[in-house]
């Protein structure tokens, strides 16, 4: 399955930086822009991995929060 996602990227002295847009915590870098993208869906993939051997059960409640 393939999702879509933005990324925010700029350039950081010689290094191009970025992050997913949708998924907070998810950064990263490389020294082309192809590189970035290729470091940040590993960074992603490290994240879901990560998220599936939680050693504990999950719950979530959706909340609103006054903006």
């Amino acid at each position: 399955m393939k999702r879509s996602f933005t990324l925010e990227y700029w350039l950081d002295e010689n290094w191009y930086v970025g992050r997913l847009k949708e998924v907070p915590g998810v950064f990263s870098q490389g020294e082309s822009f192809q590189e970035l993208e290729e470091n940040i869906q590993d960074a992603y993939q490290l994240m879901i991995e990560e998220e599936k051997v939680l050693p504990y059960p999950v719950q979530s409640k959706e909340i609103q929060i006054k903006v």
